[in-house]
């Protein structure tokens, strides 16, 4: 009865997190009902309360033709940069202690010789404070939170005795960010070569797409970049509809030796993760951030 319990709570624990998810990384938003009224204090039951450090806004730019979402980089305390060692980590950013905190996935790569942190934050109602904030403001961030994507030890070793050959990304909207973060740490393709790797990047539209200034560079690096649009215009030639009917489309080449990275909306969540297992993908392959 006991171990049943703890598996019901970790259930409902991850539908939670899947749920903050629903529009990218961005959207770790702390819930009214889980605030202590004084000082927005996110209080949810798991996981250390925020300690909180003073940082500074380095930037705040555009991060995409559409306007719809920005970059921000943030100086932190470099002790508190150390913290970050995995892509996918998150930290917790508010303006003082009066302002509810946003969950941001990180977005540059882990560097223990760099106490700066790029952010992609998607405009939406009540984070104004950060998306139109200028350069030199005054944040507070907390510890480096999260175990990342686990990938040196469910893709890079025989865990499930079956080499990774081949990985498949997925991102939806700001969910871009901490696969960003991946791809650019170097370990989606590691040191012994010979393994394939594709993205699928759904936004809107074209004009809704971030960091296309970067995709030749993934794609020097091995990385396959396939932009999916839902809303794509009549004069667009790639792929439309949504990541997970692109996925449908592909098929999952050599399932027992492919692995996964997946970000972004709920229901591209579950069904991208339905499609990999049916296929035969190793459940402990497909990796969230949280």
């Amino acid at each position: 009865q006991h171990r049943a319990q703890s598996t019901s709570k970790s259930t409902m624990i991850k539908a939670v997190l899947l749920s903050l998810l629903a529009v990218g990384s961005d959207a770790f938003v702390a819930p009214k009902t889980f605030v202590r009224p004084s000082h927005h204090v996110l209080f949810m039951g798991w996981g250390p309360d925020p300690t909180w450090t003073s940082a500074k806004l380095t930037s705040n730019d555009v991060a995409c033709p559409s306007g719809a979402s920005v970059t921000v980089n943030v100086e932190l305390d470099a002790d508190v940069a150390k913290e970050y060692a995995t892509p996918g980590q998150y930290v917790q950013l508010r303006l003082d202690g009066d302002t509810k905190p946003l969950f941001l996935a990180v977005c540059s790569s882990p560097d223990s010789e760099s106490s700066n942190f790029e952010f992609l934050i998607k405009k939406t109602e009540g984070n104004e404070w950060l998306t139109t904030a200028a350069a030199g403001t005054a944040v507070e961030v907390s510890q480096v939170l999260g175990g990342g994507f686990p990938m040196e030890e469910n893709l890079d070793s025989l865990k499930f005795d079956f080499p990774t050959q081949n990985v498949m990304l997925f991102a939806v909207g700001s969910g871009i960010a901490p696969i960003k973060a991946a791809i650019e740490s170097g370990q989606i393709k590691n040191d012994a070569g010979g393994r394939s790797a594709r993205l699928y990047y759904g936004e809107r539209t074209p004009d809704d797409l971030c960091f296309t200034d970067d995709f030749p560079k993934w794609e020097a690096a091995g990385i396959e970049v396939v932009p999916v649009l839902s809303q794509p215009p009549s004069d667009w030639a790639g792929r439309s509809g949504y990541v997970q009917n692109a996925l449908e489309e592909d098929g999952v080449p050599i399932p027992r030796n492919s692995g996964a990275l997946l970000c972004g909306m709920k229901g591209m969540a579950e069904s991208v993760k339905d499609i990999l297992e049916k296929a035969g993908v190793f459940e402990g392959r497909i990796l969230t951030n949280f």
